[in-house]
């Protein structure tokens, strides 16, 4: 038995491996190679991944994992900030999507019973995919990242309260309602729990564990499955309890650390779902669907983009915030396909009909992929268009001033930008970043600051880069770095341009477009401690630099 599985995971891996390289090669979304290594393996059929305990098993710590990363990410001021609106947009969505969508399926000719089950399926996205791939952009702090991270909680919640009351409704219960207010306040209950642990318990607990690297990632391991099984036994998922784990470390200075230790564990466990999701397809009877399961992928594709659109535009955020965040919620979730499995399982709706929410699932899964990494190139050919989903009176998402114009501008004040603001005049400098947290801490201390993303045209006009004298760019990512460039360098007296990159290859491409500096962390790093030093033989300087890091890392 230890051997089947043994040779099962190799197998997987392998393939994965294989494809995950060639997707790589011809720059296409590892998680498609993923899932067309589950359908290979379904098509091949010598391995039975969905029936096999250690496969699901696998399944659910990635996912675990993943949700435990999203707790470490979203502090206690963050989800104070987007916690608000992610309830509205969330629940609204959720509510319009599993309308239209029920009303298209009578129109097929499905039952009442059926037609509510696939309104419904098609209302849940997946915190998986979009988690992954807004962590792959870096953009999980930005404010379109941190709503849509929410968002996709809200959904989450809403989903597991009705797999609760389908699950009564399997052991025979029926509708009850004292038990599914006694579900909610457990729920409440579990999260202020947490919130507590996080303020009072945690912190100093791991500050104590820190001290040894070995023990704090078998302590963060420890905690994550205790909190899993804790909240399982509670009657929520393993997901959910992966998540409120999360939750309790992210006021911990640790959590960085924390996170980066996970990472790898989440990254192989995760390909085992995706690996399972793309099996699942091979099992499914597609017969006299196809044109449904077309409609249906488009109306979520395209028609929960517009809703999120529309209810947020409505709201008086920005038309790129909205679009942004619309982009996320276009696919099906892994929850929709356990609620037509257990809709199947009730005698509730045909096999044909889960086959149908499996196959839009994953057709939107593969092609809402696409539609997340590429969102800001898509927006900036739409964007144009998309100025009816707002209001004339906007959100103030950027707030003091209608414009600046300063001569030094910064853009992104994260680990390196926060080192380099320390070394400039406040008031000639001028900082660009995305995250509402950072720019409200900068703007308590006196900078002058712009909210939101090099992308946005807007951003770029009321910073008024042109006119300044030198620009630095710290954003790792190598697109917007190269767009800001392309459009500085065309002109005569453009500004000095000083940009950060990632790897020596990008740093070549950003010298030969045309930039005065490119910062690549390690090289400038021990250039800057190698002149220091070279001009303080007694090395006095050391207690200087010593005192200004310690500065900013108390800031982090």
């Amino acid at each position: 038995m230890i051997t089947e599985g043994f040779f099962s995971l190799t197998i997987v891996v392998l393939v994965a491996a294989t494809l995950g390289l060639i997707a790589r090669l011809v720059k296409q979304p590892v998680i498609l190679a993923y899932i067309l290594t589950g359908l290979i393996i379904g098509i091949l059929g010598s391995l039975q991944l969905e029936s096999a305990e250690l496969f699901r098993t696998l399944s659910a710590l990635g996912i675990m994992f993943l949700l435990f990363l999203i707790g470490l990410e979203i502090n206690y001021t963050s989800l104070r900030l987007v916690g608000k609106t992610s309830v509205i947009v969330g629940s609204a969505q959720v509510i319009f999507t599993s309308a239209i969508g029920f009303l298209i399926a009578l129109a097929f000719g499905f039952s009442y019973l059926e037609a509510a089950y696939i309104g419904v399926a098609l209302a849940f996205s997946s915190t998986i995919i979009v988690v992954k791939l807004l962590s792959e952009k870096r953009d999980l702090n930005s404010l379109y990242g941190k709503l849509s991270i929410g968002m996709l909680l809200v959904q989450d919640f809403l989903a597991i309260f009705i797999l609760i009351f389908l699950t009564g409704i399997e052991l025979g219960h029926g509708f009850i309602p004292k038990d599914i207010i006694l579900t909610f306040v457990k729920g409440v209950g579990l999260i202020v729990f947490m919130f507590w642990l996080g303020g009072k318990v945690m912190p100093y607990l791991f500050h104590k564990i820190a001290r040894s690297e070995e023990l704090l990632f078998l302590g963060s391991l420890a905690w994550c499955l205790g909190i899993g099984v804790l909240v399982l036994k509670t009657g929520f998922s393993l997901e959910i309890g992966g998540f409120l784990a999360g939750l309790a470390l992210a006021n911990t200075s640790e959590a960085f650390q924390i996170s980066a230790k996970i990472r790898s564990l989440r990254d192989f466990f995760i390909l085992i779902f995706f690996v399972i999701l793309g099996s699942s397809l091979i099992f499914s009877n597609f017969g006299g669907i196809t044109i449904p399961v077309l409609v249906f992928s488009l109306f979520v594709l395209i028609g929960n983009p517009l809703i999120v659109l529309i209810i947020m535009g409505f709201m008086g955020y920005r038309k790129r915030t909205s679009f942004l965040c619309g982009v996320t919620v276009a696919q099906v979730s892994e929850f929709s396909l356990i609620l037509a499995a257990m809709g199947s399982r009730l005698g509730h709706i045909a096999t044909n009909t889960v086959s149908l929410i499996t196959a839009v699932g994953i057709t939107t899964i593969a092609l809402s992929t696409y539609l997340i990494i590429y969102s800001d190139k898509i927006f900036r050919a739409l964007g144009r268009f998309l100025s009816i989903f707002e209001r004339k009176v906007k959100k103030a998402e950027n707030e003091a001033g209608l414009g600046f114009e300063k001569p030094i501008i910064l853009i992104g004040s994260h680990r390196v930008g926060q080192n380099i603001i320390q070394s400039l005049p406040k008031d000639d400098l001028l900082i660009i970043d995305f995250d509402p947290e950072v720019v409200g801490g900068l703007r308590r201390d006196g900078y002058n600051c712009l909210f939101g993303d090099i992308a946005d045209a807007e951003i770029i006009e009321r910073s008024n880069l042109k006119k300044a004298k030198l620009i630095i760019s710290t954003s790792p990512n190598f697109d917007d770095n190269l767009e800001l460039l392309g459009e500085l360098t065309e002109n005569e007296n453009r500004p000095k341009i000083i940009l950060r990159a990632e790897d020596e290859k990008d740093a070549l491409i950003f010298y030969e477009k045309g930039a005065d500096y490119v910062l690549l962390p390690h090289l400038t790093s021990g250039q800057y401690l190698g002149k220091s030093i070279a001009v303080d033989p007694e090395l006095k300087i050391l207690e200087q630099l010593k005192a200004k890091d310690l500065e900013v890392i108390g800031k982090v």
